[in-house]
């Protein structure tokens, strides 16, 4: 996939990746002053060297695609981001063979330079040092949040020489920032990986634009920040995404000086809110006399009600169903390739997501491209955005409030009128009065005011989240039994609970037990187990599992963990795409049959735990129907007792289920007196008028 031509949205603007003649040369097309503001992708084959922290290299032999990882050079550098040498809990990782990459290329500039010039370079591992035609534009240390360089004094018309240094390994930022340290992550891959825009435009320069929905009102609340200013107005207009249609416009007087920040409030006229079940986009553009600035936003309010611990999506209660993207711990995934580069594929992924009846995303332990951000918002996805930060306990004393807070800055203000983007997640299971002091600084940027993770720490205010990861498998010796005592309240009882991660059942694609799990699937299947038996009872006892924690309804998102991840002999977790099926984003079938109806909207939960029955006994087995929507449900529920294909016992009911609500029904019924394995099975037709099922094994005993 190196070598395919591929188009992918980028932040708010389209930008074309591509292979030129010249992979060192790029010609922006147009004269620099022809618009008020021009954002010219430098994305693309670049050029690429390593060396030293210091010299530049004087030849550049081979190429890489940007964005991208080093891993994708051509020819192939030698194990670039190389594995750690002792175990999983090693935090220095030095590349002995080099100190760095050196990124080059050429790119054109048509006409006269305009007043402004700013180099982006949105995210790129380890630490970034730009030189534009041999000047030093400058550093930028953050690995994950984007570096701003000022190129006017250094650009010129016609050809131009950019050339950008990584670190090659984490050691290059050293422990004084952020560098995405992961216990499971064997390689730490460098690369500018994700996209590089020269943006040129006069003044006055419009930096930032923020839009805090309020639908109440009908109106956007709009803050603008100006350089270079002076004693004119600023118009904005809104227009809907797709139709293009004006929505709404306004202006502000801003007075003249250096820098300043203006404030105006948009009425929206027919206002159309933004929810994963519609995903409706506006655009919204600021102009000045000399400059424009567009993104995109949608009309959704997110929060937690501290009185019920729901989420609240819209001024109404929005239950949360979803999974996990470790995206980092793909880049080292044999499949990986260029895949989360390509637009496609990309959206296919966040597809598949929306078929498996999730609803939203955890972005862990790492932020994608931008362009991910831009497919969640038109897919429709709720996005926790995580920090990458994971550490046993406290950060290493080297990263300081002041940095951590730094980087947390840049990161909001990059990401903020995102409608996917719901949670600011600090970091993940550390303890640390870090986070929490750094974020506290800078969460007032927020106008939208979105809730806080601050991973095992305790939450910072009432409106923010507390982190549960209940991993009952944990402990080899589990048994789906042990649910039947099983607490279900996972959270601190005081906050909204958010469960990102439970289970503890991966499997490898090839369906071995992963290092974690090789225990637990030998107590529970015994030592000569097959492939089929371990996908079977991974699927089941995650569809089991996940039913308890929306059943009991105390937790206001349940989070799979994980849909992208890695898949080695020695690694920890996994995910559950088939071996040879992660290009075409293939789910294991057990898995995808089974858990998708475990999130259904309107679903199930048995609650009947036993692993055996005793034989011709009357019991009675309690179902809970679950309704996340925002209207009642009401439909036959249908309990089957089976023995393989063979239905022994077929009980109906029509039930019914107030809007986001559950209610109780109870089947009587007696267990069959032969001994033998038996299935109970509940059917009903969800929201989408499909069959939804739930499923439990037991074994009827004599004796018993």
């Amino acid at each position: 996939m190196k070598n395919k031509t591929i188009v992918f949205l980028i932040g708010i603007r389209a930008a074309v990746l591509f292979l030129a003649a010249d992979p060192g040369m790029v010609n922006a097309g147009q004269p620099a002053t022809a618009l008020p503001r021009q954002t010219l992708s430098l994305d693309g084959q670049w050029q690429i060297a390593e060396g030293d922290l210091t010299n530049i290299p004087t030849v550049f032999a081979r190429t890489v695609p940007v964005p991208g990882l080093v891993s994708l050079a051509t020819p192939p550098f030698v194990e670039p981001g190389p594995k750690k040498t002792t175990s999983r809990n090693t935090i220095p990782q030095k590349d002995l063979r080099r100190d760095a990459f050196w990124y080059r290329r050429t790119f054109t500039v048509d006409g006269r330079i305009p007043a402004r010039a700013e180099l982006k370079i949105s995210k790129a591992m380890f630490g970034t040092r730009v030189f534009l035609n041999g000047s030093l534009l400058g550093d930028h240390a953050p690995s994950f949040t984007p570096g701003y360089f000022d190129a006017k004094g250094a650009l010129k018309t016609g050809e131009n020489e950019l050339i950008v240094r990584v670190g090659a390994d984490r050691e290059a930022v050293g422990r004084a920032y952020p560098d995405g340290f992961d216990f499971e992550k064997q390689h730490c891959i460098p690369g500018i990986f994700d996209s590089v825009n020269l943006i040129l435009s006069g003044t006055p320069n419009i930096v930032n634009v923020q839009v805090a929905p309020d639908i109440t009102n009908q109106q956007a609340n709009v803050r603008i920040w100006l350089k270079a200013t002076t004693d004119s107005e600023v118009f904005v207009e809104i227009r809907e995404a797709k139709s293009g249609k004006v929505a709404g416009s306004g202006s502000a007087r801003m007075a003249a000086g250096q820098d300043g920040v203006l404030e105006l409030t948009v009425p929206i006229s027919q206002c159309h809110s933004w929810s994963p079940e519609d995903p409706f986009l506006y655009e919204l553009t600021a102009r000045t006399s000399g400059d424009e600035f567009t993104t995109r936003f949608g009309m959704r309010e997110f929060r937690f009600d501290p009185a019920t611990g729901r989420a609240m999506l819209n001024g109404k209660p929005y239950f949360m169903r979803g999974s996990n993207f470790t995206l980092y711990r793909f880049f080292e995934d044999a499949p990986c390739d260029s895949l989360p580069w390509s637009e496609p594929w990309v959206r296919l992924l966040h597809q598949r997501v929306k078929d498996m009846h999730w609803n939203c995303l955890r972005y862990c332990i790492g932020f994608p491209p931008e362009a991910w951000y831009d497919i969640a918002d038109e897919e429709g996805i709720l996005i926790e955005d995580e920090f990458p930060i994971w550490f046993d306990q406290d950060l290493p004393p080297e990263l300081r409030t002041e940095e951590l807070a730094t980087e947390y800055g840049e990161w909001m203000r990059e990401r903020w009128n995102h409608p996917c983007l719901v949670i600011w997640d600090a970091c993940n299971e550390t303890k640390s009065v870090t986070t929490g002091a750094a974020f506290k600084q800078v969460r007032a940027l927020d106008l939208s005011h979105r809730p806080w993770d601050n991973g095992f720490n305790a939450p910072q205010e009432p409106g923010d989240m507390f982190e549960a990861h209940p991993y009952h498998f944990w402990d080899p010796k589990y048994k789906l039994a042990n649910l039947a005592t099983a607490n279900p309240e996972a959270g601190d009882g005081k906050h909204a609970t958010v469960i990102n991660e439970y289970g503890w059942l991966w499997l490898n694609r090839d369906g071995t037990p992963t290092t974690l799990t090789a225990q637990l699937y030998e107590n529970l299947l015994g030592t000569n187990s097959t492939t089929a038996q371990r996908r079977h009872l991974c699927a089941l006892y995650t569809a089991a599992e996940t039913e308890f924690w929306r059943g009991h309804r105390k937790a206001a998102a349940v989070m799979e963990f994980t849909t992208l991840g890695y898949a080695r002999p020695d690694g920890q977790t996994s995910d559950n795409w088939l071996p040879d099926g992660v290009a075409k984003l293939q789910w294991e079938p057990e898995f995808y049959k089974d858990v998708r109806d475990a999130f259904a909207p309107v679903g199930m939960m048995i609650d009947f735990w036993n692993n055996s029955a005793p034989p011709g006994v009357a019991t009675q087995i309690p179902v809970i129907l679950i309704n996340d929507l925002d209207a009642s449900w009401s439909g036959p529920v249908t309990l089957r007792l089976k023995s393989g294909d063979r239905v022994l016992i077929r009980k109906t009911v029509d039930v019914s289920a107030a809007a986001f609500e559950t209610t109780n029904v109870v089947f009587n019924i007696t267990w069959p007196k032969q001994a033998g394995q038996y299935v109970l099975e509940t059917e009903l037709r969800g929201a989408d008028g499909k069959p939804v099922h739930s499923i439990r094994e037991f074994t009827v005993k004599l004796g018993d």
